[in-house]
């Protein structure tokens, strides 16, 4: 019988060692700057502008686009550059096809861009996803190989009507 005990305590030792571990480490204190916001979150990087955001898109602002618009909403994890700007149909249609887009620009209803947020209210604009028969799709540059956006995750594309040819492009990268 003793040898039986034994054997149990035995298996019984490390299992409590393990126990004990993970609660003490659980209840470890971090520093005190370890977990406290220092910046409310999201923030906007200070002096941040249209320039910056095409920068980081890689994307040159057409000649002859007015309402040129742009930040940089910085978050914990990853930064979210917006730009939006009017243009002619045919030069936002051939911004969105330089993307590389996953999918054809198409009208989806409502949108729920998951990157903008409320980041163009920032701005001055009505999002994307308040307006009605707004052309959308995404681009996820390192799925297609795209060498000159490689640092850029993905981006949302939004094209919106604004008058006769012109037409709002929106958009958010990270």
């Amino acid at each position: 019988m003793k040898p039986c005990h034994t054997a149990r305590v035995l298996l019984l030792v490390p299992a409590a060692a393990l126990v004990a571990g993970v609660t003490l480490g659980g209840c470890t204190s971090a520093p005190p700057d370890r977990f406290t916001r220092t910046v409310p979150s999201p923030s906007w990087e200070k002096g941040a502008d249209a320039q910056d955001t095409a920068a980081f898109m890689k994307i040159q602002v057409p000649k002859g686009a007015t309402e040129v618009k742009g930040a940089v909403r910085v978050q914990p994890q990853e930064n979210v550059y917006l730009l939006s700007f009017v243009t002619s149909k045919q030069t936002a249609e051939a911004i969105a096809e330089d993307l590389h887009p996953d999918y054809p620009l198409a009208v989806e209803g409502p949108s729920s861009s998951s990157l903008s947020g409320d980041g163009f209210k920032r701005l001055g604009l009505t999002p994307p996803q308040e307006l009605k028969h707004v052309r959308t799709t995404s681009a996820c540059p390192p799925c297609v190989g795209d060498s000159r956006r490689r640092h850029v995750q993905g981006i949302e594309i939004h094209i919106g009507e604004v008058s006769g040819d012109r037409v709002r492009v929106y958009l958010a990268a990270y």
